[in-house]
C-alpha cells in the first residue's frame, strides 16, 4: 500500500511545485493539507491528466527518460493504465479504507462542530434554532390556510369543471396544480420569506433558511402529489376519474404517504449535508455519514415498496417479481454508493426512473385526454396534440436526464466542441445522436398523428354481396388511397436523414456513404427490373387515379374491392372472400365499377297480346315510386323506364329497362322492382309468358297414337332451365 502511494505522491508533489527539484529538507506540512493531497491524487480526472502528461513525456522524440524507470516499467505501465476492472477494484477499496478509517474520527469532528456552533450561537442554544424553525414553519402553515379560505371561489372553479371530458379534466389538473403552487408560494413566504425579514446572525441564518427550504421542498412535494393523486381524505367525488394516473384509490393513498416522507427525510438530510461541511466536517466525514443517509432511505424506499398495494391487473406471482426486482435494484443502488462510483450509480439510477417517468407521462396523458363519455357526447382531442403533448414531455425528460448526467459526471457542455479529447468527442457525437433520435421521433410523431386523423374520418367499410358494390365519399376515399403510401415514403425518408445525420454528427463522412448507395441503387435496379416495373406502373396508376381504397374493380380475371396498396401491389377482396394481391406491372387495363354512376340494363318478356303502351306506363310508375323511397331516393339518378322493345322472343315480346344510379345502388333496387313488377302486372292481367312444351306423336299409356303427353311440374322446370340458359348465351354473343 505505500508503495502505491509514494510514486503519485511524489509525482504529484513535483507538478505542484513545477519547479526545479531541490535538494532542501521539506518544511512540515500540515495534516490537513496532505490529506487534501492524497483526496486530489485520487480523482480520476487527475489520474486521468497524470496519464496523460505521462504519455506525452514518454512521447515527446527529445524527452530524456525519466531517472530510475527501467524499459520493463515503461512497457508495463500502460498495460496498469489500461485495465479498468483492476483500477475500478482499486478505487473502491480505497473507498471503503477510507471509510473504515474515517469512522472512528466522526465523534471527534462532531464534537469540534459542536463547540464552534454552540460559541457562534451561545445566545440561542440547539432549542432555540429549533424553536426559531418550529415558529416559522407554523408561521408559513398560518399564511397557507388564509390563502386556502380566501381561494374558495378558485377552488369552486375547480370542482365545477366536468370531468367527462378531456378538455374539462385538464383543467381540473391543472387548476389543481396551479392552486398547488399558491399554497407553496404561501408557506415559503410565510416561513423563509418571514425569517429573512429579520437581522440574525450568520450561523443562525444559514441554519434555520436552509431547514426551511428543506421545509418548503417536503410541503410542496405533498401538495402537488394530492394535486396529481387526488387521495382519499380530499373526500373528491369521482376521484379515479379525475387522477392525472389510471390507478385506484388504495394504490393512491399509498404513494401518497410514503412519497412525501421520503422527499422530507431526502430534504432534512440534503439541508445538513449543505450546512455540515462549512461547520467543520471534512470530506471523508461527509462520506461516512452520507451512507448513514442512504441506509436510512434505502429502509424507506423498501417499507413502500413491500407495503404498496396489488393492482387489479397485477397478479400476486407477479407482484411478488416486482417487488422482489425493486428490491433488488435499490439495494444495488446502495451498494454502488457504498462503493464510491458515482459515475455508474447515477446511470443506473436514471436507466431506471427516466424509463418510468416516461412512461408514467405518456399513461397521464393519454388518461386525461382520453375521449369524453356518451353523455357528454364524447368530445375528443385531436391526435396530433396529444402527440405532440406527449413526445414533448418525453423530449424535455430525455434532455435533462443528459444535461443533469453530463453535469453529475463533470462534463463541460460549453467547452466539448473546441476540445478534441476521444472522450469528449465520443460523449458530443452520443448527445448529438440522442437529440437527433429525438428529434427525428418528434417529427415521425406528429406526421403519423396527422394522417391517422385524416384516415379516422373515413366511413367505414361496407360488406358487399356479390354484385354489391361499395361507395364512398370520392375526397375520403382519395385519402384513404394516398395517405398510407405518403406515411411509409415519409418514414423512410425520416429514418435515412436521421441515420445520415446520427453518422455526420460522430464523425463518419456520409459523402461516400450517398454515392456508393447510389451505385448499389443502380444495381439493385437493373437486377431488379419487374420490381421497378411494378413500383413505376403503381406510381402511374394512381397518378392516373385508377383506383380507390373502397372501389370495386376488375382486371382480367381478378376483381373485387380495393384494400390497400404497397410500393408494388394491390391487395383486392373479392365479394366471396378470398384475398388478391397483384403486383402492378400485371395489372394491365383496369374496369372501375364504383366511379360516378352506373348504368344497368335488363329485359323484361311479356306476352304477344300485352298492351305494350299500358305495359310501359306501368314499368315507369313503378319506377317512380322506387325513386321516392327513402331506400333508394339517395342512390337514384335516372329511375327505372322502358327503353323500347328489345325483340320478339320465343314465346314472348322483349321489353327492354333501363336504371342510372349510384354505384351499388342499382342491385337492390332491381330486386325489389321484380317483386313489384309481377304484383302490378298480376293485378293488371298481363301476362309473364313462361315456356311450355306439347309433344304430339307419342303413344300415351292406354295405347293412342298422337295424344298429347302429360307436361309434369318436372318437366316444366327442365324445359324452363333449358330456354333460360339458351337465352342467356345468345344474349352473351350479341352483347
Amino acid at each position: 500500500m505505500l508503495a502505491l502511494i509514494a510514486r503519485p505522491l511524489v509525482f504529484g508533489i513535483a507538478l505542484l511545485l513545477a519547479g526545479p527539484a531541490q535538494a532542501q529538507a521539506p518544511a512540515t506540512v500540515p495534516p490537513e493539507k496532505v490529506k487534501q493531497l492524497f483526496d486530489l491524487l485520487d480523482d480520476p480526472s487527475v489520474k486521468a491528466w497524470v496519464a496523460e502528461q505521462r504519455k506525452q513525456d514518454a512521447g515527446s522524440p527529445g524527452a530524456p527518460a525519466a531517472a530510475g524507470a527501467s524499459p520493463s516499467d515503461a512497457a508495463a505501465a500502460p498495460g496498469r493504465m489500461n485495465t479498468m476492472a483492476s483500477s475500478t477494484l482499486d478505487r473502491i477499496k480505497h473507498h471503503i479504507e477510507r471509510i473504515v478509517r474515517t469512522l472512528p474520527l466522526l465523534p471527534g469532528q462532531f464534537a469540534r462542530v459542536r463547540a464552534e456552533t454552540m460559541e457562534d450561537m451561545s445566545s440561542k442554544g440547539p432549542a432555540g434554532v429549533f424553536l426559531l424553525i418550529a415558529m416559522f414553519i407554523a408561521a408559513g402553515l398560518a399564511l397557507t390556510w388564509a390563502t386556502y379560505k380566501f381561494t374558495r371561489p378558485f377552488r369552486l372553479w375547480i370542482i365545477a369543471q366536468p370531468k367527462d371530458t378531456p378538455v374539462g379534466r385538464a383543467k381540473k389538473i391543472g387548476g389543481r396544480a396551479l392552486y398547488s403552487s399558491m399554497l407553496i408560494v404561501s408557506f415559503a413566504l410565510g416561513s423563509a420569506g418571514a425569517f429573512m425579514l429579520f437581522d440574525w446572525p450568520r450561523l443562525i441564518r444559514e441554519i434555520v433558511l436552509t431547514f426551511l427550504m428543506a421545509a418548503v421542498v417536503t410541503a410542496g412535494v405533498r401538495m402537488y402529489l394530492a394535486a396529481l393523486l387526488v387521495p382519499s381524505f380530499m373526500q373528491v367525488e369521482h376521484a379515479v376519474e379525475v387522477r392525472a394516473l389510471p390507478i385506484a384509490n388504495e394504490t393512491a393513498d399509498h404513494w401518497f404517504y410514503w412519497l412525501p416522507r421520503i422527499v422530507g427525510v431526502f430534504a432534512f438530510f440534503a439541508a445538513a449535508f449543505i450546512l455540515l461541511p462549512g461547520l467543520g466536517i471534512d470530506r471523508d466525514g461527509m462520506t461516512v455519514l452520507s451512507v448513514g443517509a442512504d441506509f436510512v432511505l434505502l429502509l424507506l424506499l423498501l417499507l413502500a415498496v413491500w407495503r404498496r398495494p396489488r393492482t387489479q391487473r397485477e397478479g400476486a406471482h407477479h407482484h411478488a417479481e416486482a417487488t422482489w426486482l425493486l428490491t433488488a435494484y435499490f439495494v444495488a443502488l446502495f451498494l454502488l454508493r457504498i462503493a464510491g462510483l458515482p459515475i455508474l450509480f447515477w446511470f443506473t439510477f436514471a436507466a431506471f426512473f427516466l424509463p418510468l417517468a416516461i412512461v408514467l407521462a405518456q399513461r397521464g396523458v393519454n388518461f386525461i385526454l382520453r375521449p369524453g363519455s356518451e353523455e357528454a357526447g364524447r368530445p375528443t382531442i385531436p391526435a396530433v396534440t396529444i402527440a405532440v403533448i406527449d413526445r414533448g414531455i418525453r423530449m424535455i425528460f430525455i434532455l435533462a436526464a443528459a444535461y443533469f448526467l453530463a453535469r453529475v459526471w463533470g462534463l463541460d457542455m460549453q467547452s466539448m466542441q473546441g476540445s478534441d479529447a476521444t472522450t469528449m468527442l465520443i460523449l458530443r457525437g452520443l448527445i448529438n445522436v440522442i437529440v437527433i433520435a429525438l428529434a427525428a421521433d418528434f417529427g415521425w410523431s406528429i406526421i403519423k398523428a396527422l394522417i391517422e386523423r385524416k384516415l379516422g374520418i373515413e366511413t367505414p367499410h361496407a360488406v358487399i354481396g356479390e354484385e354489391d358494390v361499395p361507395t364512398l365519399d370520392p375526397q375520403q376515399a382519395r385519402l384513404r388511397t394516398l395517405l398510407p403510401i405518403i406515411q411509409n415514403i415519409l418514414l423512410a425518408v425520416i429514418v435515412v436523414m436521421a441515420v445520415l445525420m446520427m453518422l455526420a454528427s460522430v464523425g463518419i463522412q456520409i459523402g461516400p456513404l450517398i454515392a456508393g448507395a447510389g451505385v448499389v441503387g443502380v444495381a439493385v435496379g437493373f437486377g431488379a427490373q419487374t420490381i421497378v416495373k411494378d413500383v413505376i406502373s403503381g406510381v402511374f396508376y394512381l397518378l392516373d387515379d385508377a383506383f380507390r381504397v373502397g372501389e370495386y374493380i376488375s382486371s382480367g380475371s381478378y376483381r373485387g374491392t380495393v384494400e390497400s396498396f404497397s410500393l408494388r401491389s394491390v391487395k383486392l377482396r373479392h365479394h366471396r372472400g378470398p384475398l388478391f394481391t397483384i403486383p402492378f406491372g400485371e395489372l394491365g387495363a383496369v374496369q372501375n365499377q364504383s366511379r360516378d354512376w352506373v348504368t344497368d340494363k335488363f329485359n323484361i318478356t311479356v306476352g304477344y297480346d300485352t298492351d305494350i303502351d299500358f305495359a310501359r306506363k306501368l314499368i315507369k310508375r313503378i319506377g317512380l315510386e322506387l325513386a321516392e323511397d327513402p331506400e333508394f331516393k339517395n342512390w337514384v339518378i335516372e329511375p327505372i323506364k322502358m327503353q323500347g322493345v328489345q325483340e320478339f322472343g320465343e314465346y314472348g315480346i322483349v321489353l327492354r329497362v333501363k336504371v342510372t344510379t349510384r354505384p351499388g345502388g342499382a342491385f337492390g333496387m332491381k330486386r325489389k322492382f321484380y317483386v313489384r313488377l309481377r304484383q302490378v302486372f298480376k293485378e293488371q292481367g298481363i301476362e309473364l309468358p313462361f315456356p311450355t312444351v306439347h309433344v304430339e306423336g307419342l303413344q300415351n299409356p292406354h295405347g293412342a297414337e298422337n295424344a298429347p303427353l302429360e307436361i309434369t311440374p318436372e318437366l316444366k322446370i327442365a324445359v324452363a332451365q333449358s330456354h333460360t340458359n339458351r337465352r342467356r348465351k345468345k344474349a352473351g354473343t350479341t352483347e
